[in-house]
C-alpha cells in the first residue's frame, strides 16, 4: 500500500516562501498522480495544485497561479511544493494525496485521491 507523509509546514510573515516535501513510500509514484490540497479551519477541503506521471503536466488553482510550482524528485520518491508570495489567505493544513492513473488528466475532486498524508500546517501572519 502506497504511504504518503508531508514536512515542511510552519508559520511566516506574508512574502516569505516556504517548501513542503511529501515523500511516499511503499511504492514508487510513477504511475500516480500526485496532488497538493489544503483546508482552513471551517472551510472544505480545495485542491492546491497537481502533477501527472503521463505527460509531465502541472495544473493550479488561480489562487496560487504564478506562486506555487509542483515537482518530482524521482531519486528520492518525493514531491515538492514550492510556495513564493505567501498570503495570510494560503493559512491552512497542507496534504499530499496520490491516486492510480496512467492518462495526462489531473483531478481535482478528493473523492479522486485514494492515498492520503496527515498534513502539515501552514500559518502566515500579515
Amino acid at each position: 500500500q502506497v504511504q504518503l507523509a508531508e514536512s515542511g509546514g510552519s508559520l511566516v510573515q506574508a512574502g516569505d516562501s516556504l517548501r513542503l516535501s511529501c515523500v511516499v513510500s511503499g511504492s514508487s509514484f510513477s504511475g500516480y498522480v500526485m496532488g497538493w490540497f489544503r483546508q482552513a479551519p471551517g472551510k472544505e477541503r480545495e485542491f492546491v495544485a497537481g502533477s501527472s506521471w503521463v505527460g509531465d503536466r502541472t495544473s493550479y488553482v488561480d489562487s496560487v497561479s504564478g506562486r506555487f510550482t509542483i515537482s518530482r524528485d524521482n531519486a528520492k520518491n518525493t514531491v515538492i511544493l514550492q510556495m513564493n508570495s505567501l498570503k495570510p489567505e494560503d493559512t491552512a493544513v497542507y496534504f499530499c494525496a496520490a491516486y492510480r492513473s496512467y492518462s495526462p488528466i489531473i483531478a481535482t475532486q478528493t473523492s479522486m485521491y485514494t492515498a492520503w498524508g496527515q498534513g502539515t500546517q501552514v500559518t502566515v501572519s500579515s
